[in-house]
């Protein structure tokens, strides 16, 4: 592949918002086809392979690359701004809205197949129910009603959501890392939406108050993506670390 087509796929990409990858890195992330799709098609493949990259993976972004400046995590600062877009990947998202208790409760919850709305306990369809023959109708009152009531819940938990405040380890490409704190609502944050790995775009002019990023919709772009691994392990573990953080506090 010709270094004019690589500079071609970067100049999109940079026109996109996004962090600005090497021109080595586009080279070795190119599909191995013979001949290659068109440009756009290549543009999107290489957009998707390096928002699912890790940010502090060598070579992977044009040097220099944007980082936080040294001692930004430090609480002593009052504030200050950040003087040039940093790209940054999540490492870890807390609703800081829900006790751990309660996210545990939900949690447990699900896993045996019920949601709540307000107090009532909701059973949620298996897939697998069934009646005296052994099938259940789509068009069933009882299946119409439990849809009803997921619907409704899944819109008291979206409502709920548009008031929460929540907490995020970021990371930039020196693997250097900072909580990062809603100061106002952005809607793609949230358990749930917000993926680990994701990447974001913290803007010029970005306030950084006693060592915390202070997110707002002006100065922070979701950019989108995640890391695979990263997610799998961070879903999984969820629980156990709620739980040994309630612990913790119990004990403390």
């Amino acid at each position: 592949m010709s270094a004019d087509l690589a500079a071609q796929i970067r100049a999109s990409l940079q026109s996109q918002g996004l962090p600005t990858p090497s021109l080595a890195w586009i080279q070795s992330a190119m599909p191995n086809r013979n001949p290659l799709p068109p440009l756009p098609a290549l543009v999107a493949t290489i957009k998707t392979r390096l928002l699912a990259a890790d940010l502090t993976k060598p070579a992977l972004l044009e040097l220099p690359a944007p980082s936080f400046p040294p001692n930004l995590g430090n609480p002593e600062v009052q504030e200050r701004e950040l003087d040039r877009d940093i790209p940054v990947q999540v490492l870890d998202i807390d609703n800081l809205s829900k006790s751990k208790w309660e996210q545990v409760e939900e949690l447990e919850a699900i896993a045996r197949g019920e949601q709540t709305r307000g107090r009532e306990i909701i059973r949620l369809p298996t897939g697998n129910d069934e009646e005296d023959d052994g099938v259940v109708s789509e068009s069933t009152p009882a299946t119409t009603g439990r849809n009803a009531a997921i619907n409704a819940n899944i819109a008291n938990a979206a409502a709920t959501s548009k008031y929460a405040t929540h907490r995020l380890v970021l990371q930039d490409c020196k693997g250097q890392k900072i909580h990062g704190l809603e100061l106002r609502r952005i809607e793609r944050i949230g358990i749930g939406t917000l993926n680990i790995g994701e990447k974001m775009m913290l803007k010029s002019g970005t306030k950084v108050a006693r060592g915390v990023v202070l997110l707002e919709p002006t100065t922070c772009v979701i950019l989108g993506g995640k890391v695979e691994a990263w997610q799998k392990t961070w879903v999984d573990g969820r629980l156990a670390r709620l739980k040994e953080a309630v612990g913790a506090d119990a004990r403390g």
